[in-house]
């Protein structure tokens, strides 16, 4: 990264421009504009700090120079404005837009059969149990639940502040290693559960064309194939464009299912056009941090050993219990700073 002098000085001009157009009455009178503004001023807030402290340690320590009697201050000084600089380095690396972003977690059986449902059953409660520790709220949206007890499919939200942040490190395939309990001989199984981990998108970031969309509305069933709902409540939404499709029944009234399934199409849309903004990373950064996307195996929970490794870090631990209880902080720190070093390498 090139001396920090020029990246400070256009911080400066950026947080400036921003406040500026921020009280700019053609850009608060459009609400789309204005969101993104004001999410750019906040992504800049923590940079201008440390900027303003990076200054003020710089000045007090040409001021200490300049004094014989207070250069026994230089040396906690110029740790001061070397620690500054650090964290604004890291600070200055550029964010992904939709970390601060609440996120939609769709979690699916793969390979393996009943066993893979409960599996993906194990894999939504460590997820949910690990946003309630990190203070955030979830929402099932849609549950789609086997005849043995498990998941085929579960789609939830996470709502709290920096939640896209913490939970994009959890998209990709979830393997298990363990005996089944309907397994009589003992023998250990593989199987998979998939998770698709999206921002959830404003109204105002993604406009859906009325004429884009294709409804169609049916009656619910159960597990199992039997009718649930005597009303057609059901709905299924194709965007025609991309063909993304989404259905919702778990709601009795049709309003609602159509509303949870916008919430997860707008996700979906913003998800595709994300795709294809980071299509533009360096292959290398996505080998080692990985993409995300379902088809990536990310981490191995073998219960034998009691043992889980993340593959992208190499980080293996001895405690699944506790993984499975919610305890994701040690994963998410370790990728989060791998995260962070290999853009400031890019930079």
């Amino acid at each position: 990264m090139a001396g920090i002098e020029p990246l400070v000085e256009e911080l400066e001009r950026s947080y400036a421009d921003l406040q500026a157009r921020l009280s700019d009455p053609a850009v608060y009178n459009d609400h789309r504009e204005a969101a993104d503004v004001g999410r750019r001023l906040k992504e800049l807030e923590t940079p201008y700090k440390l900027a303003v402290a990076w200054q003020a340690a710089r000045a007090d320590l040409v001021d200490v120079r300049n004094d014989p009697e207070l250069a026994s201050m230089a040396a906690d000084l110029e740790s001061d404005v070397a620690r500054f600089e650090e964290e604004l380095k890291a600070a200055l690396v550029e964010r992904d837009p939709a970390d601060a972003k609440d996120v939609i977690v769709e979690v699916r059986q793969g390979v393996g059969g009943d066993e893979a449902a409960l599996w993906a059953g194990d894999v939504f409660r460590m997820l949910s149990r690990y946003a309630e520790r990190r203070g955030f709220k979830t929402e099932i949206l849609s549950a789609n639940e086997s005849e043995t007890g498990g998941f085929k499919e579960v789609v939830f939200a996470v709502k709290g502040d920096g939640a896209f942040s913490v939970f994009k490190y959890e998209g990709g395939t979830h393997r298990v290693q363990r005996v089944p309990e309907t397994e009589s001989q003992g023998r250990i199984h593989t199987s998979t559960a998939t998770v698709a981990v999206m921002p959830e998108a404003e109204e105002v970031e993604i406009d859906i064309a009325e004429n884009d969309l294709k409804i169609d509305v049916y009656r619910s069933t159960g597990p199992g194939g039997q009718s649930v709902n005597t009303t057609d409540s059901a709905v299924r939404i194709t965007h025609l464009p991309t063909g993304v499709v989404v259905a919702m029944q778990d709601e009795k009234s049709q309003l609602q299912n159509r509303q949870k399934a916008m919430r997860v199409l707008r996700a979906r849309l913003y998800e595709l056009e994300r795709e294809k903004e980071q299509a533009r990373l360096s292959e290398a950064r996505k080998v080692q941090i990985g993409s995300g996307e379902r088809a990536e195996k990310i981490r191995t929970y073998n219960f034998a050993e009691s043992r889980v490794t993340d593959h992208r870090i190499k980080l293996t631990v001895h405690r699944l219990d506790q993984i499975l209880a919610g305890d994701l902080e040690e994963f998410t720190e370790a990728i989060q700073s791998e995260d962070r070093r290999l853009s400031l390498e890019a930079s």
